[in-house]
């Protein structure tokens, strides 16, 4: 809603926005584009009339400001409606779309474009670097969109991506998330299958079609050409370092180009991978997009290195499933080998996490982790309780209180990964503020 609120804004229209919480770095870019946010409840930040009042899939039936735009009679849009009819209709989109990576991936395809001269307009999840923007408006043909197979809005339970009307569908990934929306796996099939039916004949859908789930999807049906991914007559990776920091991308069994960078992991390696493909869809070489690669850094929130003080480095990381928690631990340790220690700071924030639905394979994603510092959400059907039973844990019930934890009992050198997809409770900042503190004491 902040990207959108922000591409409204470049389209000449004055634009203000009310939440619940706001937080960096999302409230300080809508401070910059000179957007007015309230946390206020009154009615009198309706008055006069907007033109139009766009929904966001938080807002529920019950909440004063809903109840109050219908009363009222005032025109009202989700945000994935409004930017569909306004801007996606007009453009050549590349939707970028599957359970994990999509950020990372779209923002991967977007400064790939943009070095190659495209100048494309986006919309993604996460602050893209260079631009330090979740999106901007530009005249090129193209528009690269993460696309979210969320529910739209609480009069719209269609996800998101089918107001996108896609040139180039991605799909890299596809598992069980979003319990609160979604009953099963088949239902978000369902809406995946949608999706590919509103990709044009002329256009592309690119899956990674070694995956069941995803094969359940192409096998209902599609009507445009299909790009496999790791498949030999197609896109595939080879001579990977453990890591993930070094790869080959082979076409057709071809290597055509190498990459080395800054990024981890198996499923970097996959972002990269469609990342690459979708860019040759709209005429990027692939050795050209290797090279680019070569430079890019991660988005905002993505496995970032907030600092490194008293020996300890500090990373965030937007962690909400089970495999992207197991992936980016793994890619970590493959880095800094078995004898450096690894701590978790885990959020299970997501309605899906807090419903306990992902039950063991929670537990079983920090396996890399040598010890796990985790908050026990408040009116959760999700107990940490049976975690210390399956390693090393320390469950806390307040962000204070785990705090407390931490700083007593992490007193050596180490990596510490902040995993949450929320605020945290400002918890980086205080890990960060205290380190600095122990790190003056100890050079004085």
């Amino acid at each position: 809603m902040g990207g959108v609120a922000a591409l409204a804004r470049e389209l000449g229209f004055h634009v203000t926005g009310w939440d619940a919480n706001v937080y960096p770095p999302m409230s300080t870019q809508l401070e910059k584009l000179g957007i007015e946010l309230t946390s206020s409840l009154s009615t009198e930040q309706l008055e006069p009339a907007p033109d139009l009042v766009i929904i966001g899939n938080a807002m529920s039936r019950g909440h004063p400001l809903v109840e109050y735009v219908l009363e009222q009679g005032m025109p009202f849009q989700s945000g994935p409606e409004w930017l569909g009819n306004n801007l996606l209709r007009h453009k050549h989109v590349l939707a970028v779309a599957g359970t994990h990576g999509k950020t990372t991936t779209a923002s991967m395809l977007t400064f790939i474009l943009e070095q190659a001269g495209l100048n494309p307009s986006f919309l993604v999840g996460g602050v893209v670097k260079p631009f330090g923007q979740t999106a901007r408006l530009t005249d090129s043909d193209y528009f690269v969109i993460e696309a979210d197979e969320y529910d739209t809005a609480f009069f719209d339970k269609r996800s998101k991506f089918l107001h996108y009307y896609p040139n180039v569908f991605t799909i890299n990934n596809l598992e069980f998330d979003h319990a609160d929306i979604f009953a099963d796996l088949n239902a978000i099939q369902t809406q995946f299958a949608h999706g590919i039916r509103l990709v044009p004949g002329s256009g592309s859908i690119l899956a990674a079609t070694a995956e069941p789930a995803i094969d359940n999807i192409l096998q209902r049906g599609y009507w445009s050409k299909l790009v496999p991914l790791n498949n030999e007559s197609s896109w595939s990776v080879a001579d990977n370092t453990k890591d993930g920091s070094s790869f080959s991308v082979l076409y057709a069994g071809h290597c055509v180009g190498h990459i080395e960078w800054s990024l981890l992991g198996e499923h970097n390696m996959q972002n990269a991978l469609i990342a690459i493909a979708a860019a040759d869809q709209v005429g990027v070489p692939a050795a050209i997009a290797c090279t680019i690669l070569n430079e890019f850094e991660a988005p905002a929130r993505r496995m970032e290195l907030l600092g490194v003080h008293n020996h300890v480095h500090i990373y965030d990381d937007f962690a909400h499933h089970p495999t992207a928690i197991a992936t980016t631990l793994h890619g970590l340790r493959e880095k800094v080998g078995a004898g450096s220690r690894i701590v978790a700071i885990f959020e299970p924030r997501s309605n899906t996490m807090k419903a306990g639905v992902h039950g063991d394979s929670l537990m079983q994603a920090f396996e890399q982790a040598d010890r796990v510092y985790a908050l026990q959400p408040a009116d959760a059907a999700l107990s940490l309780a049976s975690a210390k039973q399956q390693g090393d844990w320390v469950v806390a019930t307040s962000v204070e209180a785990l705090v407390e934890r931490i700083l007593a009992e992490e007193g050596q050198p180490g990596h510490w990964v902040i995993m949450s997809n929320g605020g945290f409770g400002g918890i980086h900042q205080q890990l960060l503020n205290a380190l600095q503190t122990q790190e003056k004491l100890h050079d004085e």
